[in-house]
């Protein structure tokens, strides 16, 4: 199991978002987290990555209690996690490649030419192998969006964390980023995507949970098919 969330108690500054949390995630498991704006889903997956402390409940990710967990390890745990943003958050001032070298570097990639034999990798997973040269604001933003889950790749985490990863797109990129991810999820990567497109459940099937009224809800087997009708 991958995260173990139970009876947690999610806040932002002092004011209660989520309470009594409980989430499960296996590996190769694919979960969504639906909910209004405002609800709390980017709230509960900055608890998954150390961005939010968690000080109530039993909260597990990827074997790190993250109730006691100490700051100086959060670095170690975000590089077996993979995070993929709405705004993409790549730097402006550098091509995709060195983007993807930045972070390989912050990271703890010593050798020049791994780093360059993983970047041609992960880029030739999202079929992006050629913009390695490209700037962020020459790509489109299905473009930008495959570098990031490229960036996300880099250190072959076990987890993907996507936070709103569709939102900023036109309807067929989001769909072909969701198919991204989802292909991805099936070579073994768990990956939690947190969306307001609740028709992407249809075509890519997964375990669903709400953000509603303070509460995470699983989702049974009839809503999905409800929003299929």
């Amino acid at each position: 199991m991958l995260v173990d969330f139970d009876q947690v108690q999610v806040y932002q500054e002092d004011h209660l978002i989520l309470k009594d949390v409980k989430l499960q995630v296996n590996e190769g498991e694919f979960v969504y987290i639906i909910g209004k704006v405002g609800t709390g889903k980017t709230s509960l997956l900055k608890t998954l990555y150390g961005e939010l402390d968690v000080n109530k409940g039993k909260a597990m990710v990827l074997n790190t209690d993250m109730c006691h967990v100490k700051r100086k390890q959060i670095p170690t745990l975000r590089r077996q996690l993979g995070i993929v943003f709405q705004d993409f958050q790549l730097l402006l001032d550098r091509n995709v490649e060195e983007n993807l070298n930045f972070v390989l570097r912050a990271t703890g990639w010593k050798k020049k030419k791994e780093r360059k034999e993983r970047i041609d990798r992960v880029l030739q997973l999202v079929e992006m192998e050629n913009y390695k040269k490209s700037m962020p604001y020459e790509l489109s933003g299905g473009e930008q969006q495959r570098v990031c889950i490229a960036r996300a790749l880099l250190n072959k985490p076990k987890l993907i964390i996507a936070d709103e990863a569709t939102g900023n797109l036109d309807a067929e990129t989001g769909r072909k980023t969701a198919a991204l991810l989802y292909e991805i999820c099936k070579n073994g990567t768990a990956v939690i995507m947190s969306t307001h497109n609740e028709q992407l459940i249809q075509e890519f099937p997964g375990a669903v949970y709400r953000c509603k009224d303070a509460q995470l809800e699983e989702c049974t087997e009839s809503f999905r098919k409800q929003v299929s009708l």
